[in-house]
């Protein structure tokens, strides 16, 4: 595993199709249904829940159950009012950044199919004095579709509640950047599906249940993780998300501390963070010749490892973070060695899991 290339052709392809498909927090079923798709060879049998959480699951008769976890949702808009001449202001599903929307292109979802847009912007040559300098706000960013009034909006299928996303997609960078909308946290359902398709192809048995599991809505309150969580009651949980560059300009390092793209997997320090499992994770990366970073969080980690960690009683939970320029963007950029070595952080250390570990402290 260590020398072996794990991103073949026919998974940088599902990759680009994964992200490229919408799949904003609330409407994840088409992101999931091409995952699922993807994933089918190397489970055994699928659990899905009521709101689209969606898990391939490799021996499920086994009493003692391992998750590996990313989730497939990713920021949005609401249409949330149409004016009398035909735009559309928003408000957020998720985490979505008013600053980067104007002259950005959209697509309104709708019963009808996707409705084109964009974010207008006043030329530069009108804003002056106060005006000058005029920042993006929720209530000054509107959306156009071309219509001339609210009826024609409705005609067209738009109503209050449709969600809209960005159509920028994959692309690859200098021969090993990855940037899209979306790489959080698509980037976490490829990894975890990739680290299932190599168990397979390498003949693994493992000794437990493994869960891999694809949550939903998790940008709007790790809400998918807090349900799916209940209903398998796993042992353990190995959690993958993204978290910061902070080399870029603008990242104040002092408290975001210092993580970046092309430096390996980064391991977090929290208190959701199970101390025993974290330190077998950096032990397997050092016997394994991984590279890693560190990084601390103060109350929380911000991600699905917390919902897992403090469910059922607690969860011996842990995360490994796939690290990020321009989170909440539409150009998110992640290193290929990156991708690759969390995948094989997460296989590697599934393979030290023994049936029955507790992770205890009292151990």
């Amino acid at each position: 595993m260590a020398d072996k290339k794990i991103i073949t052709k026919k998974s940088l392809d599902f990759l680009e199709k994964y992200l490229n498909n919408a799949a904003p927090t609330g409407y994840e079923l088409e992101g999931q249904k091409l995952w699922m798709d993807y994933l089918k060879p190397y489970v055994d049998t699928f659990i899905t829940d009521t709101y689209g959480t969606a898990v391939g699951v490799i021996n499920p008769d086994a009493k003692y159950k391992v998750v590996i976890e990313g989730h497939s949702d990713e920021i949005s808009w609401y249409v949330n009012y149409i004016t009398d001449n035909g735009l559309i202001y928003v408000i957020r599903n998720g985490g979505s950044d008013h600053q980067i929307a104007p002259s950005k292109w959209v697509n309104i979802h709708t019963k009808k199919g996707i409705v084109k847009g964009v974010f207008g912007w006043p030329a530069i040559h009108t804003r002056k004095g106060e005006k000058e300098e005029l920042a993006p706000k929720l209530d000054n960013i509107t959306i156009d579709i071309g219509a001339k009034d609210k009826a024609e909006v409705e005609k067209m299928g738009v109503h209050v509640g449709c969600v809209i996303t960005y159509p920028d997609t994959f692309q690859v960078l200098n021969k090993d950047k990855f940037v899209c909308r979306a790489i959080d946290n698509r980037a976490g359902g490829f990894m975890i599906a990739e680290v299932a398709r190599l168990l397979h192809e390498n003949k693994i048995k493992l000794p437990f249940g493994l869960y891999i599991t694809n949550s939903v809505q998790e940008e709007i309150g790790l809400r998918g993780a807090e349900m799916i969580t209940q209903t398998i009651k796993p042992n353990v949980a190995i959690i993958t998300d993204v978290c910061h560059d902070t080399t870029t300009p603008m990242i104040e390092k002092k408290t975001q501390g210092h993580t970046e793209i092309g430096a390996g997997p980064v391991i977090s320090y929290a208190p959701a963070v199970q101390n025993k499992l974290r330190e077998r994770i950096l032990e397997t990366a050092e016997e394994n010749k991984i590279p890693f970073q560190r990084m601390a969080a103060s109350r929380a980690t911000g991600t699905d490892t917390d919902a897992f960690a403090y469910s059922n009683g607690g969860v011996a939970s842990a995360l490994i973070s796939l690290p990020l320029r321009y989170m909440h963007t539409t150009v998110e950029m992640v290193h290929k060695d990156d991708v690759e070595n969390v995948i094989r952080l997460i296989y590697e250390t599934l393979l030290t899991i023994k049936e029955g570990e507790t992770f205890s402290y009292f151990d």
